[in-house]
């Protein structure tokens, strides 16, 4: 079993930043995040693969957000920039041995989960 640990979840003002970073026990091929929203399902955010050459990112992050992963420390992270109110939720890691397995309903493991609040 693969087991994810995030962190660095917040609450920051419209137009601020925040770096959400998942630590991974062991290292998986693509890795990625999902959030989820009050009232709403959750839903893919970013994806990545084990070389970090090919990324995919929802289109309404695209240009603020910013996925990497560091495979010596089996981490993955997000920079989150230009953040707006509708980004607050829940942010989840998530990891899958294929990165055609970066869906809902798909996903190998899952991590907890981390708040991330951003005030109007």
């Amino acid at each position: 079993q693969v087991h994810l640990v995030e962190s660095g979840g917040g609450l920051v003002q419209v137009g601020g930043s925040l770096r959400l970073s998942c630590a991974a026990s062991v290292s998986v091929y693509a890795m990625g995040w999902f959030r989820q929203a009050p009232g709403k399902e959750r839903e893919f955010v970013v994806a990545i693969d084990y070389e970090g050459d090919k990324t995919y990112y929802e289109y309404s992050v695209k240009g603020r957000f910013t996925i990497s992963r560091n495979n010596a420390n089996k981490a993955v992270y997000l920079q989150m920039n230009t953040l707006r109110p509708e980004d607050t939720a829940v942010y989840y890691c998530a990891a899958s041995h294929q990165m055609t397995r970066m869906v809902e309903g798909e996903i190998d493991y899952w991590g907890q989960g981390t708040q991330v609040t951003v005030s109007s």
